[in-house]
């Protein structure tokens, strides 16, 4: 996939004007997080996920556009797991104002539509993300959503899945050097719900019993398990892309009919 931060002033722009035979031109934006994920998986893991899910999803969104990943925004609110060394958590109205900047910027640069993909899954940064993208020619891919977190694994639909299987698994699909195998074969699970713990008001890990910021079974962690899960998260990412330039063609045809009946009206007087 083309990455604009690898880009150079002059080949992005011969993209931006040819771009791929007619189709349109699409920013992938990944976001994460820097907070503890265990002891064996990097602070970046979040970012790693969003960015790993955007490679997979590549040859699906080039059927029907032309798809650039944007360089990684790699803080978000990350409150939940302050305690633990380091966590490096931005207030949510900075993340949504920073992105909103961002998105605005990239579309200015001719992108058609601006596709968030998040997998920092602490409710407050979902909204924070959600709320940047409001009234603008972009969308979220983010496996928070019930139509997105049902078609994944057990351990996610639990929500157990902090530095668990599930996201272990992920991350040894996409950059296995950076998990420390060692460390990771000798947790033992811990059955823990995120999910349940925020609906009862608990918000910081500690508190929760994440002694040592995960939950889930990360020993069960499989690099096959991490593609087949990919696989799904570039799904989500080719749909949301897909409704989402379907979205601005309609309201772009609607502008046009107001302008249109605008125009007649100023004619005829």
């Amino acid at each position: 996939m083309r990455k604009l931060g690898e880009m150079g002033s002059v080949g992005f722009g011969g993209v931006r004007v040819r771009g791929g035979g007619g189709l349109p031109l699409v920013g992938l934006l990944p976001v994460g997080s820097v907070e503890p994920h265990g002891p064996h998986l990097p602070l970046g893991t979040d970012s790693l996920i969003s960015e790993a899910a955007c490679e997979a999803a590549e040859a699906g969104l080039s059927r029907f556009c032309v798809p650039v990943r944007a360089p990684t925004v790699p803080y978000g609110v990350t409150e939940c797991a302050r305690g633990f060394a380091g966590a490096v958590s931005v207030p949510g109205e900075v993340l949504t104002a920073y992105l909103r900047a961002v998105i605005g910027g990239l579309l200015g640069e001719g992108f058609v539509f601006i596709c968030v993909v998040n997998n920092h899954l602490e409710p407050a940064h979902d909204a924070a993300v959600r709320a940047a993208v409001t009234g603008m020619a972009a969308g979220v891919a983010c496996p928070l959503s019930r139509r997105w977190g049902r078609t994944l694994s057990a351990e996610f639909k639990h929500g157990s899945c902090h530095a668990g299987r599930y996201e272990s698994s992920l991350i040894l699909a996409s950059d296995p050097g950076l998990v420390d195998m060692e460390a990771m074969r000798g947790l033992p699970a811990v059955p823990i719900s995120l999910a349940e713990k925020l609906r009862a008001g608990i918000a910081d890990f500690q508190t929760m019993g994440l002694d040592r910021a995960y939950a889930g079974s990360p020993a069960e962690a499989t690099a096959e398990e991490g593609r087949e899960l990919l696989g799904k998260l570039a799904e989500m990412i080719v749909a949301e892309v897909r409704e989402g330039l379907e979205r601005v063609e309609r309201e772009r045809g609607e502008r046009e009919k107001v302008g249109a009946r605008a125009a007649g009206q100023e004619g005829g007087r």
